[in-house]
């Protein structure tokens, strides 16, 4: 993969750790005049202003942006702070109108990440035209799909490119609106080095309270930017209004993070190394571990297909979940990691039983 313009090459002062702030909707001028007004007062001007012209609604009869007059107002932003403006584009003729009307940098949202035929048509709109352009994840884990979309506009000649990391979709976790899954922005920064991934913790929070603790994580996952939605009055905001915060909160917030050092770009300690290297031998150590216990089921696995035995005992399997989470918490692991590492191990010691019943079994003529 060739290296895209990071963030800082974009050739608009900008530098990471970015930070994008502005509401989730454009809702009037006058809106978008204070917020720019307490954004001064608060002295918490982003690098990047940010607002929705076309808001991607669920279900039909919700507030679905102003449109285009919309773009009209963010030259208010540009009067009062000086600063570029991004807005998210969904479809072709949205780039289009975003382009018309000089916008400095654009998005493409999640709903529309899943969908290649879109993202294709926003990149032949923009082919030849030199504009950054930020990529949110798509609304499943899919890496393939995110990486996928950043391809589309790289294969066009769009090279200043970022990722917005704004979580998942997961019906059974209640924590998140969006659950962060951070092995997916890292797979995505270790896949495309050098890509910068802007955390969205307004997305995956979905509230005020939650907000800063997950981008204090973002910052330790080595991520490289916020984009925080903000509002004047965000209890009275057209939409989302549980998620965003006050101009001057965005000054607290961004005031309490603590901004990583990016490992790649200082050169490691010795101490660092040292316990680099333990982690490296007691990976070696578990990888070794897995070995011989995957060996010992191997030999349940023939024992079970000599005596006629079923793969999966339920009893057993029960056991064995409750007494080794009851000893990974006592170790200060927690139930849920417990839970999910002897579920993968299960399903892999399924599997390796079930293979040896098949390559056992008599072929049928």
């Amino acid at each position: 993969m060739k290296p895209h313009k990071q963030i800082k090459d974009w050739g608009m002062g900008l530098t990471a750790p970015l930070i994008i702030a502005g509401p989730c909707s454009a809702e009037t001028p006058e809106q978008i005049g204070q917020i720019c007004k307490e954004m001064k007062e608060a002295n918490v001007v982003p690098h990047l202003f940010r607002a929705g012209i076309w808001k991607p609604r669920t279900r039909p009869g919700s507030f679905e942006g102003v449109g285009e007059e919309g773009l009209k107002w963010m030259e208010i932003v540009r009067h009062h702070l000086n600063i570029p403006i991004t807005v998210e584009v969904g479809n072709a003729s949205h780039a289009e109108l975003a382009l018309k009307h000089k916008v400095d940098v654009l998005w493409i949202g999640a709903r529309t990440t899943v969908n290649p035929f879109a993202v294709q048509e926003i990149a032949e709109v923009l082919r030849g035209v030199d504009i950054p352009v930020m990529i949110k994840n798509p609304m499943n884990p899919d890496l393939e799909l995110w990486m996928g979309a950043l391809e589309r506009m790289y294969a066009v000649g769009i090279d200043k490119l970022a990722a917005i990391h704004r979580g998942f979709s997961d019906e059974y976790d209640k924590r998140y609106r969006n659950k962060p899954n951070w092995s997916m922005p890292i797979h995505l920064k270790r896949e495309w080095t050098g890509m910068e991934v802007i955390n969205d913790p307004s997305h995956i929070v979905g509230r005020r309270d939650g907000l800063l603790e997950v981008a204090q994580s973002a910052m330790n996952f080595g991520l490289d930017g916020l984009m925080i939605e903000t509002h004047h009055d965000p209890d009275k905001a057209w939409s989302d209004a549980k998620q965003q915060v006050t101009p001057a909160r965005l000054k607290e917030m961004i005031s309490s993070v603590d901004f990583k050092t990016p490992l790649e770009n200082m050169k490691p300690d010795e101490k660092l190394q040292d316990l680099r290297r333990a982690v490296d031998h007691m990976d070696d150590q578990l990888l070794d571990i897995l070995q011989e216990r995957f060996a010992a089921i191997d030999q349940i696995g023939a024992h079970k297909r000599e005596h006629h035995l079923t793969v999966f005992q339920s009893d057993r399997w029960k056991e064995v979940m409750e007494s080794r989470t009851r000893k990974g918490v006592a170790k200060h692991l927690s139930e849920k990691f417990m839970k999910e590492l002897l579920y993968c191990i299960h399903e892999e010691s399924v599997k390796r039983q079930e293979k040896q019943l098949r390559e056992a079994e008599p072929i049928k003529k």
